[in-house]
C-alpha cells in the first residue's frame, strides 16, 4: 500500500525538498502552497496523512486542521511551525493536531514521526473502518457497500465521502450548506445540484434494504434515516 501525503507548506524550497524526500521514501506527495488549496486538494482527493505549515496565506495551519477535523475524526495531523511558544503548542493540538514539529528539523526526524502516525492510525481504523448502515455494511476507505446478499456496491468518492457525513449525522439533518462546504468548498447553484445527484445515486444503491431512506428536510438539507 502506499500512502498519499497532503503537505501543505508556502516556502517553495522548503516544500520542494520535503516532497521529494518523502517520495524518495516510498509515499505519494500533493503539495500545496496556502491554506486554501490545501483545503481544495483535501476535498477531492483522500489522503493517509496531513502535513501542514502553521503559518500560509489565506488560511493558516491551525484553521485547515480544524475544518479537517470536522469531516474525519481520524486522519493523522501533523504541524510544522517555527513557533515554539507552548501556548502555540497547546493550540495546535486543541484543533486537532496529533503531532507538532518545530522548524529546523532533520528530514529523519520527520520520517520517523510521519511512519509512527501511520501506524498508530492504521492500528485504530482496524477496528472502525466496518460501518454499518442498516443492512448494508459500509468501508468508507474502499469505497463500497456489501448488501444483504453479499453483493459489492462500488461507490464513487464524492458518494463515498457524502455518505460518511450523512452517517456521522444519523438521523439528524444534514445541513445543506454545510455539506456544500465541507465537500465542495462553495454552497453555489452548480454544486447544489451536484449534490442533488449524488444524493439520488446514494438513494438507488441503498433501496434494497427499506429500513434505510435518505430524506429531503425541504429548506434545511438531508437526513439518513437508518
Amino acid at each position: 500500500m502506499k500512502y498519499k501525503i497532503l503537505l501543505a507548506e508556502d516556502e517553495p524550497f522548503l516544500g520542494k525538498v520535503i516532497k521529494e524526500s518523502l517520495e524518495k521514501n516510498g509515499y505519494e506527495v500533493l503539495l500545496a502552497s496556502n491554506g486554501k488549496e490545501a483545503w481544495g486538494l483535501f476535498n477531492e482527493q483522500e489522503f493517509s496523512i496531513c502535513i501542514l505549515d502553521v503559518m500560509m496565506p489565506y488560511k493558516d495551519g491551525f484553521t485547515l486542521a480544524a475544518q479537517i477535523r470536522e469531516f474525519s475524526k481520524n486522519i493523522p495531523l501533523m504541524f510544522l511551525t517555527a513557533k515554539s511558544d507552548i501556548k502555540d503548542v497547546a493550540q495546535g493540538y486543541a484543533s486537532g493536531g496529533n503531532d507538532y514539529l518545530r522548524k529546523p528539523f532533520s528530514l529523519e526526524e520527520l520520517f520517523l514521526r510521519v511512519a509512527e502516525l501511520l501506524k498508530r492510525s492504521k492500528e485504530e481504523k482496524s477496528s472502525t473502518d466496518e460501518l454499518r448502515i442498516g443492512e448494508y455494511v459500509f468501508y468508507p476507505k474502499r469505497q463500497e457497500l456489501i448488501g444483504g446478499r453479499a453483493q459489492i456496491v462500488k461507490l464513487s468518492y464524492k458518494e463515498s465521502r457524502l455518505l460518511e457525513l450523512l452517517l456521522q449525522n444519523k438521523n439528524q439533518v444534514l445541513e445543506r450548506k454545510l455539506a456544500l462546504m465541507r465537500l465542495w468548498g462553495d454552497d453555489n447553484f452548480f454544486n447544489t445540484r451536484n449534490m442533488d445527484v449524488y444524493i439520488t445515486k446514494l438513494r438507488k444503491k441503498l433501496q434494497e434494504d427499506t429500513s434505510v431512506e435518505i430524506v429531503n428536510v425541504r429548506g434545511f438539507g438531508y437526513k439518513l434515516i437508518c
